[in-house]
């Protein structure tokens, strides 16, 4: 006979998304899970509803190309569910993205805005944003607050099994304009940036948690100095309970494995993050290619760039960018189906 049922028994765990993350990477449905892919900003662009970030993708085809259980991090951002007709919410090409990468079964990482504005409004995104424009500023009542976007974007797609993490911004750095000007090399960083991005992690953060507890938060940071997140500053905005995985983005060092230098190159991201309890996603390795570069060649140095930076202790790497008009006669980042960065990407995405 079962007298006082569950006293005494200890609390029944906590449910986990298929996507969880610990000091020692991420795993997939339980197993390990080393993801790699592709930025692919562009596929929420639909010409025939918004004013779209770029040229459109078939997103079948897209999605077709991946290795089972890659991922692919892109912009969903409310002007690209916004109807540019009727200035009213439409999530018709957001929806498609969605959809796709469930019929594929591929990760997706939504990032929900960007530091710099790009495709959405074009302003920098200051200090006064983080410490609380982001639940103000309704652009003079056309469209939803930052706050308002994320409860209904992380409302809408809270369920997706393809959701690997959110993103809330991309790139952030609460830096302070100076006269208008925003430039990196005019503005000014507050002394208390690193707090105010890290409370910003913080709120925001709980704010997807209390919609989509079972879903990850990755924070987007650059990595190399900047605002907020420079040298020890950026161990302690990756401590905040509501950051999940880190990034690094990996620019202008072609085939070196650890860029940077003591004070913020990766080799010191990677034992910041272990430090945090946290692994690191290098999120984004651009090098160009074109018309200064053959592809295969950029395959092969970027081949060795994850191969070093993998055994240094990375957990993820995706390449900037994928598009679907590639211009093999310019100097660009950009990647094409076609290109050799796809086989080898899948051959660096393992899970088990």
């Amino acid at each position: 006979m079962l007298a006082n049922c569950g006293a005494g028994l200890p609390p029944a765990p906590a449910s986990e998304g298929r996507v969880t993350a610990s000091v020692d990477g991420l795993r997939l449905d339980g197993e390990k899970w080393w993801p790699a892919g592709f930025n692919a900003y562009q596929l929420s662009t639909n010409w025939a509803v918004n004013r779209g970030c770029g040229a459109m993708v078939d997103l079948p085809s897209y999605f077709d190309s991946l290795p089972p259980h890659s991922l692919t991090r892109f912009n969903a951002f409310q002007e690209l569910a916004t109807n540019k007709y009727t200035g009213e919410i439409d999530f018709t090409a957001m929806d498609a993205v969605f959809a796709e990468a469930e019929a594929h079964d591929q990760m997706i990482i939504p990032v929900l805005s960007a530091q710099d504005g790009a495709c959405e409004n074009e302003e920098f995104k200051d200090r006064q944003w983080y410490v609380g424009g982001w639940k103000t500023d309704d652009q003079d009542g056309t469209r939803l607050t930052f706050e308002d976007w994320v409860q209904t974007a992380v409302e809408r797609w809270k369920d997706s099994p393809v959701v690997a993490a959110w993103e809330l911004v991309g790139e952030p750095d609460p830096g302070e304009c100076v006269n208008g000007n925003c430039d990196w090399w005019v503005r000014t960083c507050p002394t208390d940036a690193a707090q105010v991005l890290r409370d910003f992690m913080e709120e925001a953060g709980a704010e997807i948690k209390s919609i989509a507890p079972d879903h990850l938060i990755t924070a987007g940071l650059i990595g190399g100095g900047q605002c907020g997140t420079g040298g020890d500053d950026y161990q302690y905005v990756s401590e905040s309970d509501n950051v999940d995985f880190v990034q690094y983005h990996d620019y202008g060092a072609d085939g070196i494995a650890l860029p940077g230098d003591q004070w913020n190159g990766l080799a010191r991201r990677i034992d910041q993050a272990e430090a945090a309890g946290k692994p690191l996603v290098v999120a984004e390795i651009g090098e160009l290619a074109g018309s200064c570069k053959t592809l295969p060649a950029r395959a092969s140095s970027i081949g060795q760039k994850i191969t070093g930076q993998r055994a240094a202790g990375t957990a993820g790497a995706l390449l900037w960018a994928f598009v679907p008009d590639p211009r093999p006669n310019e100097c660009t980042m950009d990647v094409g189906v076609e290109d050799p960065l796809f086989p080898l990407m899948a051959g660096f995405n393992t899970v088990g």
